[in-house]
């Protein structure tokens, strides 16, 4: 699985903390840290979890349209 370039993005759009996101998803605050600076590619659970707090199909998050040049995963 893909990471997750565009997490943080859609995070902070709804005025989330990583803690309220994480309470929202079901997943923990470290996982989330992790994704969101790319250092972990996350299980599909994970994905959907993340993608239904935020209210967005899963296939947004991985996306990298609207991420600055060089900061999207390879």
């Amino acid at each position: 699985m893909a990471s997750l370039p565009r997490l943080k993005e859609f995070r902070e759009r709804r005025a989330l903390s990583q803690r309220d996101l994480s309470k929202l998803a079901g997943v923990s605050r470290v996982t989330i840290v992790r994704l969101e600076a790319g250092g972990e590619d996350p299980f599909p659970t994970t994905v959907r979890k993340l993608a239904a707090a935020l209210n967005v199909d899963p296939s947004e998050l991985m996306d990298p349209v609207g991420v600055p040049e060089g900061k999207a995963a390879a």
